[in-house]
């Protein structure tokens, strides 16, 4: 199946994700404003580490306008959070261990005057040693950034005692060292929300985030308040891509809203968001990997050290996910992989869109290419030979659902044209290549993590089917997809669906919108719930209206009777008027898929992908064009075409920004880029003109966990095609990220690729 844009909306009568039908657009969280509200700004560390000497807040507390100020000692409950381990504080009491530290928050009738507040509290700082590299912090000697020494935290997997020995005795052999940067998330909607103090002591949180429950549970931590009395709407969002699954303003409204009493909003400035907000984390990977003569791959060797800056955050969960992702689609014998997560006095990294996967699976990639030159085997050939089967075990040699998908999108990719299409003549100063690459790409949390999910299925008193999540729109198409999955289980029409999403006070809880598990969970729940749902209302359409139960079908508008021409039996309008009080409700709990080996963070779940890119380097500038970008993908059955179509070409961009543009670069644990003026990130002009994307939509007899989510895959094995696609045209094997365009210039004066050896003269 090739995915391609030809009137998926009208085929499919889906809205644009995140329509309003009241007010005919989209509002924003970051949007809304209350009467009475004021305006919160953050005060943030001057230093990357320092010892906090004294805060004193008298100057700004006595400034016309100002209605709220606090520090640390305004923290009735715990000071801390943090999604896994709560160990950043909310307002420092003692140390800042980094830039976007929060020292103290105002609120103000004014943006200007709590700007002006702000400057007015005086923090006296002693100075302390910054750590700005992973590997310096893990020095003996390197000062110690937390209690428990520099180390977060350490993953690893071995097959066998004896890999580098298997490795040793192999005729070809590649080592190499890869780097990769500090991605910024780079949404358009910076970090922002409204906390509002409601009447009887409780509040509500207008915020975006990923996952409302878990914000809720921090947040009655740090306020010492009854999660009850904490209603979180978050939904929808202005772009996420992992960035906004943690805590960042809540904490600083909330705690400035019940001291006011006044609703406040504090939304994020650009630079405020660099740097307090999370990246991806920097990684540097060391992989040995050896082949036979035929290419079958024997032993495989990896050591990845990730930079996950001043606090936890997801930082162990994103090393296990890049420890398990290390060895990819592939059958190998001998594996010895280990991980370190490191903390230095850099911005925080956290979770990000391939959460560790595209790190490992750039320098992966690359490795099978090299080998593939050695060897002198054509890069797909090779991979084909050491591709998985379908029943193999996972990559941490736990049971996986079985699936042929990395065969299937391996055969796609390459009937590719860009694959089988000659690369066009040469001109005067532009060189082409090609290249491909595949990954696979774990769904959900993982064994031994709690992935629970919630779905809830009801008739309201207006005659709408009414199904609620716990999830969140933030662009990924939630919204279209809720109502294709309910139309097409139900058989109702979209105009009888009312969907409800994101607010703890309304829906059951789902778990987070992220780890490419929304739609899967859309798809079980929904699937869990048509049965008894179907049965409450055929039961009392057949009390109502006399007519046979097994005669009866849940159509369009209502309740239908079968025959040889169906016909209207009850409106669900109808049917509301007569239940009143009586209407029916079904709901659900349940848990993500998960192995059955105790194999922690194991993922069970998998969708794969391969990727074929057509590149120009330019040989005047060092520059790389991506001129043809196509991806195949296999994820189970196609729920909501133009979002699947979205999330893939949308992530394939984002890996482009990953590969050739993207960094936060910090020196002495300080941004050199603090806005978009000095962060390049792709656009229009930068994205291939031609662009396909290939389905697989089968899965293996008697699987019955039904559509993966595709939120995540469409970025992972973006940059290793690219790469290779770079040392098809000029020599180059880039083994750091972004390419650099120096590096691709001296490249061009060492090597005796040039347009004269592709055929062109002047």
């Amino acid at each position: 199946m090739k995915l391609i844009r030809d009137n998926f909306q009208e085929k499919r009568k889906i809205r644009p994700d995140g329509y309003d039908k009241v007010t005919g657009s989209l509002k924003y969280l970051t949007d809304y404003s209350f009467p009475g509200m004021l305006y919160g700004k953050v005060l943030r560390s001057s230093y990357p580490h320092a010892k906090i000497l004294s805060i004193s807040t008298s100057k700004a507390e006595q400034l016309e306008g100002v209605f709220a100020v606090v520090t640390h000692k305004d923290v009735v409950g715990m000071n801390r959070f943090g999604l896994i381990f709560p160990d950043q504080p909310v307002l420092c009491e003692d140390v800042v261990r980094y830039v976007g530290d929060a020292v103290a928050a105002v609120a103000a009738e004014s943006e200007e005057i709590a700007d002006k507040a702000i400057e007015l509290i005086e923090v006296e700082y002693e100075i302390l040693e910054v750590i700005d590299d992973p590997e310096t912090a893990l020095i003996d000697s390197a000062v110690k950034l937390h209690p428990g020494g520099n180390i977060l935290h350490r993953a690893g997997y071995k097959s066998s005692d004896d890999v580098m020995s298997a490795i040793d005795e192999c005729p070809f052999i590649v080592e190499e060292t890869y780097e990769t940067p500090r991605q910024m998330h780079a949404y358009m909607e910076t970090e922002g929300g409204v906390v509002v103090p409601e009447a009887d002591g409780k509040i509500t949180v207008y915020a975006a985030t990923q996952h409302g429950f878990k914000d809720r549970m921090q947040l009655a931590r740090i306020l010492a308040m009854p999660e009850s009395d904490i209603r979180v709407i978050s939904s929808p969002i202005g772009g996420s891509f992992g960035g906004k699954d943690e805590l960042n303003i809540q904490p600083y409204a909330a705690l400035l809203a019940i001291k006011s009493n006044r609703p406040v909003k504090l939304h994020n400035k650009r630079i405020e968001s660099v740097k307090a907000g999370i990246k991806r984390h920097p990684m540097k990977i060391k992989m040995i990997t050896g082949a036979k003569e035929n290419g079958l791959l024997v032993g495989h060797f990896v050591r990845i050290t990730a930079d996950t800056g001043a606090y936890a955050t997801l930082g162990p969960a994103v090393l296990d996910f890049a420890v398990e992702h290390s060895t990819g689609p592939y059958r190998i014998q001998n594996v010895d992989i280990e991980g370190i997560s490191v903390f230095t006095n850099n911005g925080v990294s956290g979770e990000f869109r391939g959460f560790g996967g595209n790190q490992v699976t750039f320098a992966l990639e690359s490795q099978i290419d090299r080998l593939a030159e050695i060897l002198n085997i054509d890069p797909l050939k090779l991979r084909e030979m050491n591709i998985r089967e379908a029943d193999d075990l996972g990559p941490l040699g736990q049971r996986i659902v079985a699936n042929d998908g990395a065969k299937n999108v391996l055969e796609m990719i390459k009937s590719s044209p860009i694959l089988t299409t000659p690369l066009k003549p040469k001109d005067k100063w532009r060189l082409r290549g090609k290249g491909a690459a595949i990954t696979m790409h774990g769904g959900g949390l993982g064994f031994g993590r709690p992935d629970p999910s919630g779905a809830r299925l009801s008739l309201t008193e207006e005659g709408k089917i009414e199904i609620a999540f716990g999830f969140e729109e933030f662009g990924q198409g939630l919204l279209a997809t809720v109502e294709i999955l309910l139309t097409d289980m139900l058989g109702c029409a979209k105009e009888d669906v009312k969907i409800v999403i994101g607010d703890t006070g309304l829906v059951p809880a789902s778990g987070s919108s992220t780890a490419s598990r929304s739609t899967n969970m859309i798809w079980q729940g929904i699937n869990k719930l048509k049965g008894p749902w179907k049965n409450k209302l055929l039961n009392a359409a057949s009390r109502i209206s006399g007519v046979a139960v097994e005669t009866l079908t849940l159509g369009e508008n209502g309740v239908w009777e079968k025959g040889e021409k169906d016909k209207s039996v009850i409106t669900y309008k109808e049917l509301a008027n007569r239940l009143k009080t009586e209407l029916p409700v079904c709901s659900t709990q349940f848990h993500f898929p998960t192995t059955p080996d105790a194999v922690i963070g194991g993922h069970y779940l998998h969708t794969y992908a391969a990727v074929a890119v057509e590149v120009e380097v330019n040989q005047l500038t060092g520059q790389i064009k991506v001129t043809k970008l196509d991806h195949a993908v296999a994820a189970g059955p196609v729920v909501n075409p133009l979002g699947y179509l979205g999330q893939i070409e949308g992530g394939a961009i984002m890996g482009l920004g990953f590969t050739l543009f993207e960094d936060s670069l910090m020196e002495n644990a300080r941004y050199h880029t603090e806005n978009f003026d000095s962060y390049i990130i792709p656009t229009i002009r930068d994205i291939p003109l031609s662009t396909n994307v290939y389905v697989d939509e089968s899965l293996i007899e008697n699987d019955v966990f039904g559509p993966r989510g595709v939120g995540e895959i469409g970025t992972v094995a973006v940059a290793p095609a690219i790469t290779a696609a770079i040392h098809d045209a000029c020599g180059l094997w880039v083994k750091k990220l972004p390419v650099s365009s120096e590096e691709i210039l001296n490249a061009l004066q060492t090597t005796s690729f040039s347009f004269y050896k592709q055929g062109v003269s002047e």
